[in-house]
């Protein structure tokens, strides 16, 4: 143990190994997706901040970590980004500098039981707080979710319908935190043992207690994935011929991916026709995803069309939360240069304004999701409160092919539905298409990104609220609570330490400006 620490008293090795450290928890993703190793993932990362011999060398760990995470959930960007991709990693990774502060100042030294125990519930709670602010999109938006891990451990997709991919997030890194405490605390090895029994419990009570989705008939809904072809028209023409392979198998809707069609079809009636007629043919609706500049107002919108037997039906959506760089950049003015080093947005997209649950006849209702849409959690809850009997999520992952992108995203779908106890539907151009039932299990077999086909899927409509529906981001107050209240016992403690030292509660500047008054006396 003392080579390892004479060893990382480097500062250059000291970082090295905090980058590593933070960038573990990435193999518990899709595609290796070992979901087991996200509980003790942070061990390492958790044990180096501790060690660090001052609180501002923990900040600083707590900086590389968050650097090397960053870059390890994100590093499918590379070929789009390039080299800012770490610049961006560099400042989103200041959000885990009070982490690692927080780390060495709960778990440095020799903790005793109650600061431990403590520990348990403070730094899960303010890793929660990291998550909730880089979920903002303008940062990027909520990828790389510690809690989306456990995206096919049926256990941790109830605890979701409870308290959303929130509860768990916390409850993982409460376990890395009892896992830590139990390598390294001897002393305090009973709360980290409870920690651990604690949420076994919770996770027992949640299978146990918390209301399954009552399932109410099913519908057929049918995925159109054309796979990668070069131009807009080729791409059409193969999700046309696709499509009419569905005639005689009676779905009740069909989704093709996000655009899936690259032009207005108020400019362009001959595609709206097109699609009507393969409407007529099938006898169900069809949503196409239209990506192109609007004739009825001016800009490039991202757009969710639903196309009936007689042409569009009036129902669209037109997306809201765009990728940072991808669909727009963030203060061009400033930040513009991105376009000459990547494959940053060369035009803005322009936003919606409200979300859409669409009746696409058969007595469905659906609430449209586009792409990077589907990761925030808040959407589909607001679609679920709206209605919406099935959500359904158009992406399109082409420029990501062959990096792990395609499945992380897949993946997002199972806690969206378990979340909020309604079937969702990923359709994408190229893979991977996959959909989930109102608890988050699979139906049917992904569709890989070599596949090129059109595939119909039996799914169930369920009925009822789910606690994470009804309830919202309680977990995320909570933790917002916690923070507040260990704030404050700190700030109270550090009050009654300097009265039991017998120092003044004054200022050493107020003490000198009024000492020649008293001497006056």
């Amino acid at each position: 143990m003392r080579t390892v620490e004479r060893w990382l008293t480097s500062p250059w090795r000291r970082s090295c190994i905090g980058a590593l450290a933070g960038a573990l928890p990435v193999l518990a993703f899709p595609a290796p997706s070992l979901w087991w190793f996200a509980h003790v993932a942070l061990v390492p990362w958790l044990l180096l901040a501790r060690s660090a011999p001052t609180g501002r060398r923990a900040a600083y760990d707590g900086w590389c970590g968050g650097f090397g995470f960053m870059v390890a959930v994100h590093h499918w960007l590379l070929p789009s980004l390039h080299v800012f991709i770490f610049l961006i990693a560099g400042l989103l990774s200041l959000l885990w500098v009070p982490w690692g502060w927080l780390a060495r100042r709960l778990l440095g030294g020799t903790p005793s039981p109650g600061r431990a125990a403590i520990a348990v519930l403070v730094l899960p709670s303010g890793w929660l707080v990291v998550e909730l602010v880089r979920s903002w999109q303008g940062l990027g938006g909520p990828w790389g979710m510690l809690g989306a891990t456990q995206w096919q451990v049926a256990p941790a997709l109830r605890l979701a319908s409870v308290g959303g991919v929130w509860l768990l997030s916390f409850l993982v890194v409460a376990v890395n935190v009892a896992v830590a405490v139990l390598v390294a605390v001897r002393e305090a090895r009973v709360p980290a043992v409870a920690s651990l029994v604690a949420t076994a419990a919770a996770t027992s009570a949640a299978w146990v207690w918390s209301p399954r989705p009552d399932v109410d008939g099913h519908v057929r809904i049918a995925v159109v994935q054309p796979g990668v072809l070069d131009g807009g028209d080729r791409r059409f023409d193969r999700e046309e011929r696709l499509t009419r392979q569905l005639a005689g198998q009676h779905p009740d809707l069909i989704v093709w991916g996000e655009s899936s069609v690259g032009l207005d079809l108020k400019d362009r009636p001959d595609l709206a026709k097109r699609i009507a007629t393969l409407s007529r043919r099938t006898g169900a609706d069809i949503l196409v995803n239209v990506d192109a500049r609007r004739s009825d107002r001016p800009g490039i919108y991202k757009s969710s069309i639903l196309v009936g037997p007689d042409g569009p039906t009036g129902e669209r959506y037109d997306k809201m939360r765009l990728v940072p760089f991808g669909e727009y950049i963030p203060a061009r003015s400033l930040l513009g240069w991105a376009t000459s080093v990547g494959k940053a947005a060369g035009e803005d997209r322009r936003r919606g304004t409200e979300q859409v649950v669409m009746n696409v006849g058969h007595g469905l209702l659906v609430g449209p999701m586009i792409c990077f849409e589907t990761a925030f959690p808040d959407m589909s809850r607001h679609l679920a409160q709206d209605g919406a009997q099935v959500l359904i999520g158009q992406s399109a992952t082409s420029t990501f092919q062959h990096s792990w992108a395609p499945e992380q995203h897949a993946s997002l779908a199972a806690l969206r539905a378990a979340e909020t106890g309604r079937t969702m539907v990923h359709a994408t151009l190229t893979g991977v298409s996959a959909v989930y039932g109102p608890s988050g299990e699979r139906i049917g077999p992904w569709l890989g990104t070599d596949a090129d086909t059109a595939r119909v899927y039996e799914v169930p409509i369920a009925r009822g609220v789910t606690p994470f529906v009804r309830y919202g981001d309680w977990v995320v107050d909570g933790a917002l609570l916690v923070l507040a209240a260990y704030c404050l016992s700190e700030g109270l403690r550090a009050v009654r330490l300097r009265r039991s030292a017998g120092e003044p509660l004054v200022s050493p500047a107020r003490r000198v400006h009024e000492s020649p008054v008293r001497h006056g006396h």
